[in-house]
């Protein structure tokens, strides 16, 4: 099946990818458990990790391969569509997760430690000294954990990072717009643009990190706020990085004129993923930041 011409529905041979990538994913995690643990160094993540941009390297450019070989028709590319929405719906699902322990935070939990619903005992018992506030700094055996001195504002950084996500929401649709109109020179100006922007914002989310630790105390074991800070802002700047890896891709098969505007769905299940991050940071900004 070399040929466009081809209607069968193409099926891949066997591959080793998915063990490599199955490897180094396990590496990882079980890495960073332990590392959290104290029971390991980094090294395992580090290495974890490279596995993963090793086998991403090779399956990408596999597939990379058998799209430009003429493989994949339109019952392919209709495939591809499906998966990359389910693949969106499930990090909307994941994201949802940690906004809803959010969410139950602050309207349930806080209120009954505080004495809500008429449980004055867990206010008495758990907790005489809490007080229902958001965001809760304050943290129970405050001598064991780390007490975060202040909270992150919201119009500091974060308002510079959420003008720059919106910015490369709008350059990465001026690149769609350009590829469309076969503008090969400004489909690479703004894909360059927004690869800029995206790695612009997880330079600066990392300096607000430096400034969390260094400056407020704020950690990832500072209380209910501490850990849903991080690991809603943490998870949405790994999305980001990721997200900013691919774009290059994209970039550089756009440089490589790999793409016309009817194909070019490597190009779009990038920028829908883009677009959702940018829609997720409007939520972390609202919810984690403002509010």
């Amino acid at each position: 099946m070399s040929s466009t011409t081809n209607e069968e529905y193409y099926v891949p041979h066997g591959t080793h990818w998915p063990i490599i990538g199955s490897i180094g994913l396990t590496l990882t995690v079980v890495g960073i458990a332990n590392y959290l643990h104290d029971t390991w160094s980094a090294t395992p993540i580090f290495v974890g990790l490279a596995i993963i941009f090793f086998m991403m390297y090779g399956w990408f450019g596999q597939v990379i391969t058998e799209s430009l070989s003429g493989f994949y028709n339109k019952q392919v590319d209709t495939t591809f569509r499906w998966s990359m929405s389910w693949f969106i719906f499930s990090e909307v699902m994941f994201f949802a997760a940690f906004f809803g322990a959010l969410f139950y935070a602050r309207q349930y939990s806080i209120p009954w430690l505080d004495g809500a619903s008429n449980n004055d005992a867990t206010a008495q018992y758990l907790w005489p000294d809490f007080e229902a506030a958001w965001p809760l700094l304050s943290v129970p055996l405050a001598e064991k954990f780390n007490e975060a001195t202040a909270v992150m504002g919201a119009w500091g950084l974060p308002a510079i990072n959420t003008a720059i996500l919106l910015t490369s929401g709008w350059t990465v649709t001026l690149a769609h717009w350009a590829l469309k109109r076969r503008d090969t020179t400004w489909l690479v100006y703004w894909l360059f643009a927004t690869v800029v922007l995206g790695f612009g914002f997880v330079g600066l989310q990392a300096y607000e990190y430096v400034h969390a630790y260094q400056d407020l105390n704020l950690r990832l074991d500072s209380g209910i706020y501490g850990s849903t800070f991080f690991m809603l802002t943490g998870f949405h700047g790994f999305h980001v990085t990721m997200g900013a890896i691919m774009l290059t891709i994209i970039m550089i098969r756009a440089a490589k004129d790999h793409f016309t505007p009817d194909n070019h769905f490597a190009f779009e299940a990038v920028a829908w993923y883009w677009h959702f991050v940018d829609v997720v940071w409007l939520g972390l900004f609202i919810f984690v930041y403002w509010l």
